[in-house]
């Protein structure tokens, strides 16, 4: 894969994606903030770890030699096309080039979506295929926030990408566009791709598109519609220009988002492979528009008395946004609906208003960073229970480490997405 230049041209497989459970469970028409239990979560991880082990994920990009605007048409090396939405969006931000780029979760996916449908699995081949849409999708953001950090570097900034089939440019433009991206400089494109005669490209989870790029970020300032940031849904991203629908920041300032805010060598109150299995089994994190971050952690655990009644505790968090430095703005412990076995704590049993307005109050570290957590260590207590404060706070701990973990883990893997 060639570095980032002057003169962009990039391409390569991925060995891995890292597309987040929200960003699956929206495609697959779940509501907001659902998590998945049960059939679902089950088809959903298989394949997630079918694509993980046989997926070959792709992408390709390059700086056109030339761009023009002209009567209403958008001339890419010497190609003509017509999009009056895409020429307006050019026009208005002073456009001088764009970057092509095409995306792709490769054939094997496809593949086995096929075997799957005609081997009488539809949720199998339902979950895959979705899984496929969301590896596009998340390909094309993460490629889209490598170009925003080369452009920046440059005095540039980078529009929203526009694809054939998107509003006001017909898709029949696609084969047109695809002859383009594929006349290479010197780097070999990755991976074979068609495109039907109704415009529809084959292997059918690819993508083509084009990123517009302007020495004249200053104008993007008044245009809402055309800072990318604001409209960019790849929550993660380590360079953000603005916040979602927020004035956005002078485009030449330095965004504090790219430094380390979470300790990435962290030393925690317990072992690794722990947070690592609670991070995957009890935590789900949802990036908000803002920014902000909301973390969901199911405690579960028994009763000291009355014979080990398993209870269950969900556990809410919600963070400011990775430039602030993720501090803690809101918290709450309560039963998970349903359970019933909080009830046969002995506290309970002795005071139920009491334990529960207890429960209800305590914020540790409120207010502060999450880093905050791991020079807080409360004395270690193992009581499964709620009872004592002491180990309400040792389980705030844990949650907090959890969710610190996790984070890591995540902004980790996003560094590492494309290089």
């Amino acid at each position: 894969m060639r570095s980032l230049a002057e003169s962009l041209e990039l391409a390569g497989t991925l060995a891995k994606v890292n597309v987040a459970p929200e960003e699956y469970a929206r495609l697959l028409g779940y509501p907001r903030g659902h998590i998945l239990e049960g059939r679902a979560r089950e088809l959903a991880d298989w394949a997630r770890n079918w694509y993980a082990e046989h997926g070959r994920p792709w992408f390709y990009a390059r700086q056109a030699e030339s761009l023009a605007l002209a009567d209403g048409s958008i001339v890419v090396d010497g190609v003509p096309f017509a999009s009056s939405r895409l020429h307006s969006t050019l026009q208005q931000a002073e456009a001088h080039s764009a970057v092509l780029v095409a995306v792709g979760a490769g054939s094997e996916a496809e593949e086995e979506s096929r075997r799957l449908w005609e081997d009488d699995k539809p949720d199998e081949y339902f979950f895959l295929e979705i899984f496929g849409s969301a590896v596009v999708e998340h390909l094309t953001m993460t490629i889209g926030a490598r170009l925003c950090a080369w452009a920046e570097e440059r005095g540039m900034a980078v529009l929203p990408h526009y694809s054939p089939g998107y509003p006001e440019w017909d898709v029949a433009e696609q084969p047109r566009l695809l002859k383009l991206i594929e006349h290479t400089g010197g780097v070999n494109f990755p991976s074979p791709v068609e495109v039907l005669e109704s415009g529809m490209l084959r292997p059918k989870k690819t993508l083509l598109a084009v990123f517009g790029l302007t020495r004249h970020p200053e104008q993007l300032r008044p245009l809402t519609s055309l800072i990318p940031c604001e409209s960019c849904s790849f929550g993660p991203c380590q360079y953000r220009r603005a916040p979602w629908r927020r004035a956005p920041r002078a485009f030449g300032e330095q965004i504090a988002a790219r430094e380390p805010v979470l300790d990435a060598n962290a030393n925690y109150s317990v072992n690794r492979k722990a947070l690592a299995r609670w991070a995957e089994e009890r935590l789900s994190i949802r990036t908000n528009e803002d920014g902000s971050v909301e973390v969901t952690f199911r405690y579960e655990g028994t009763t000291c008395t009355n014979m080990g009644r398993p209870l269950a505790f969900d556990y809410s968090v919600k963070l400011g946004s990775r430039i602030e430095g993720y501090p803690i703005q809101q918290q709450r412990c309560a039963p998970a609906p349903g359970d019933t076995g909080h009830t046969y704590m002995c506290e309970y049993v002795a005071n139920a208003d009491e334990l529960m307005t207890a429960i209800d109050r305590e914020t540790p570290l409120h207010g502060q960073r999450l880093n905050a957590v791991l020079e807080w260590r409360p004395p270690m207590n193992a009581a499964g229970c709620f009872c004592e404060s002491a180990s309400r706070a040792c389980k705030w701990a844990l949650v907090l480490e959890t969710i610190h973990y996790a984070l890591v883990q995540q902004e980790s893997a996003q560094d590492t997405d494309i290089q």
